[in-house]
Parts: structure tokens; sequence; C-alpha cells
């Protein structure tokens, strides 16, 4: 009993160190990205809206490709879909190239759009394959302690936007009054700003891309454990797509599971995307709002570990009807105080959310059969499009200067405390009905 009750076993250590540090290099792009928006928005001259596009093409590429990635992993195995998965991430980073000569904003969105399929291949076969690694009883901390990984490719991710990219971007030169001088700029002066800009914004994705490559060689010539799936697979066992589908539809831990991933991922996005707007307001440059993106993801890290370890003692569950409260509760700070203290209250957010993305994605796939597992992780992925349509919608809001008299991008965090709540009634009903099937048994 000893070995069943391990989080991890010895026989699958090294390949779950192997697909653990996948997640730290979607997290690298993933924060990365995040603070380019207001970049963007300055170099190329769009709308809070308009720049928060390159977030609909970065979690729209999940949406489109999540599904095939799914059936392909179904029909081959999890390491095709990893080489796959890394050989789209890199293609994508290196289109970053051509996108910087052309100085074409949606070139940068269709890179973006194909380096996401690759993270849609990466998130769809590394989530079910770290579960699949071991005891099912553990299979939500486990998933936990790989996730723990991902923040610190977010991490690595802004300490290169905040100390290496903008404070060296020459569109962010300011004013004595902290205002933005690049609009009041000649015309042949913006265009060699924005040379160097988009030269410098480029730059660390082809790093990456070719960090991809490297990673890629040393999955391809590593041999894989077998999961259950792919031994009922190699034995013939099939199920047909719509049975799975059925299956699915009709498990409403499962149903409700996606429906809350898709708005926590919406409410991830908008808080790291937008606490820049949020202390820009504040009088701060880039470089200096991205250092609390770096504190809200350090914190985020910090959450996930003790997280992680208190799910020893606490239903995963409770635990994260708790972390929504804690999250709904801080967000409402940033939205009714004032100044310095607002911000304070936006980066305590990521503390709270940081076991919501593994432990929704394991409570809601702890009741589907192996066989569905694939499809399932395949729509849990597809749901991380709330990340596309969201943070669009709080641009929109934040291009509106005032709301009820309240400055708009201080109300614009209206929609993430929506989804704390929704969080929090997943979180809540789950442990309830798992409370109550135990007294029953």
């Amino acid at each position: 009993m000893a070995n069943v009750s391990k989080l991890i076993e010895k026989k699958y250590l090294v390949t779950f160190i192997l697909v653990t540090s996948l997640f730290a290099l979607w997290g690298f792009a993933n924060d990365f990205t995040n603070p380019m928006v207001a970049a963007f928005r300055t170099v190329m001259e769009l709308s809070n809206f308009k720049a928060s596009l390159i977030q609909f093409a970065f979690y729209g590429g999940y949406a489109t490709m999540a599904i095939p990635a799914a059936l392909f992993i179904r029909k081959y195995s999890y390491k095709s879909g990893i080489l796959l998965g890394l050989a789209l991430y890199a293609a994508g980073a290196l289109l970053a190239m051509p996108a910087a000569q052309q100085q074409s904003f949606m070139f940068f969105c269709f890179a973006l759009y194909i380096l996401t399929f690759g993270l849609a291949f990466l998130e769809t076969t590394a989530n079910p394959f770290i579960l699949s690694l071991g005891a099912k009883e553990n299979s939500t901390r486990r998933l936990n302690m790989a996730q723990a990984f991902n923040p610190v490719g977010s991490l690595t991710g802004m300490a290169v936007a905040s100390l290496l990219v903008l404070p060296n971007l020459l569109s962010d030169e300011r004013d004595a009054a902290g205002n933005l001088t690049f609009a009041a700029k000649e015309v042949a002066e913006k265009a060699t700003i924005r040379v160097h800009d988009l030269e410098a914004i480029r730059t660390p994705y082809i790093v990456i891309g070719l960090i991809v490559l490297v990673v890629f060689a040393i999955f391809l010539f590593k041999k894989m454990p077998k999961t259950e799936s792919e031994e009922m697979k190699a034995q013939g066992v099939r199920r047909a797509v719509k049975d799975t589908l059925s299956n699915l539809w009709h498990n409403h831990n499962y149903r409700f599971g996606v429906m809350s991933q898709f708005f926590y991922v919406g409410a991830q996005i908008m808080c790291w995307t937008f606490i820049i707007q949020y202390a820009e307001r504040l009088g701060l440059s880039w470089a200096k709002a991205q250092m609390f993106n770096i504190a809200a993801m350090s914190l985020n890290l910090t959450g996930r570990f003790v997280g992680t370890y208190i799910m020893k003692f606490v239903n995963s569950r409770l635990l994260l009807a708790i972390f929504a409260i804690g999250a709904s509760v801080c967000t409402l700070g940033a939205i009714f105080i004032d100044g310095m203290l607002g911000l304070y209250s936006l980066v305590l957010i990521s503390l709270f959310m940081s076991i919501m993305f593994p432990s929704i994605y394991g409570i809601a796939l702890e009741n589907v059969e192996t066989p569905d597992t694939n499809l399932g992780a395949a729509f849990l992925v597809m749901s991380i499009v709330g990340g596309a349509i969201l943070p669009p919608l709080q641009g929109a809001i934040i291009d509106q200067q005032t709301i009820m008299g309240m400055p708009a991008v201080k109300f614009s965090f209206v929609l993430p405390l929506v989804c704390f709540l929704v969080i929090f009634v997943y979180g809540y009903r789950t442990y309830k009905n798992t409370a109550i099937q135990t007294v029953k048994s």
C-alpha cells in the first residue's frame, strides 16, 4: 500500500521531471506575452481593445487545436503529441523574426497563433500524462506539483520582459508628468523607434524557439512509459468518439469543470495583462509596473507549493472554494481601494489563483473513464479560450476611461470578480457532492 500512496513512483520519476519541464516552457510563452500587450499598444498605436487581440490570437490557438491534438494523441501516443507540440511551438516563436521585419501587428498575432497550436498539443498531452503517472487518489496533488513549475517559466518570462525588453523600449519614453511622448513624435522618428522596439520584442521569441528545439531532441530520443490508456489502445480496446462525447456531456462534474476553467483562465489573463494599465494609471512606467507582475507571479508560485502541501490535509474541492473567496475579496480591493493599496490587492489575487487551474483540471477529470481522458483533457485545454475572449472585453471597458464616476481600469476588474464567484460555486458544489457520496457509502 505504501507504493500506491506515493505521489511519484520511482519508475516514473525521470519521465515526470521531463514532462514537468514542459509546464515551465509554456509558462514562459504565456507570461512573456502578457506585458507585450501594453508595448504593442503604444509602438503600433493601437487601442487597448485592439492591442488585447494579441491575447485573442494567443489563446485562440488553444481553442482551435485542442480537439485535433486530442484526436492525434488518441491515434498515436503521448510522446508523439509532445514532439508535434514542441515543433509547432518552435515554429511559431521563430516566426517572430519575419513579423518584426514586416512591422506587422497581424503577423505577430499569426506567429503567436501558430505558437499556441504547439502549446495546445503540449497541454492536452502533459496534463493527463502527469495524472496517469501514479495512483489515481494522488492525481490532483501530482498535477498541482507539476503545475508548480509553470510559474517558474512564467517568472522567467516576466523577468526577461521587465529586465531585458521593457526598459529598452524607446516607445516607453515619458515626460516629467509621467505621460508617454511617443504619439507626439515625428513620423520618421516613430518609424526608427518602431524598428528598434519590434526587434527588442522579437529576440526573446527567437531564443526560446531555439531552446524548444533542444528539448524536442531530448524527447525524440527518450523512451516513455506506456500509460493505462495506451496499453488499452495496444490491446485494441477503443471507444468511439461519439460515445466519449456522450459520456463527457452527461458527467456534470466534468461539464461544470470545463465552464469553470474557461472563467479561471479568463480571470488569470485579465489580472496579469492589465496590471500594467492599472499601475500605469498610478504613474508607473511599464518596467516598474512589470515588477508588480513578477511579485504577483512569485506569490502564485509560493501558493502553488503551499497549496499542494495543504491538500494532504484539506479536500482539494474545499480548498478551491476557499481560495476563490480569497481571490474575490482581493478583487474587490482592486476595484474599490484607491492608490497603491488597490494595486497591492490586485497583486495579492495571484496567491489565491495559484491552485485553481490544476485543481479544476484534476477535479473535472477525476471521474472520467480512462478511454475518455484524452478528449476530456482536450475540452479542458480548449476552455483556455477564456483567455482569448474575456481580456478584449476588459480592454474595451478600459478604453471608456471612466464608468459610473470610477476609473474604467478599476471598474473593469468586475469581470475577474464574476469569474472567481463561478469558481467558488464549482469548488463548493463538488465538495458538497463528494461529502454526500461519502456519507452514503
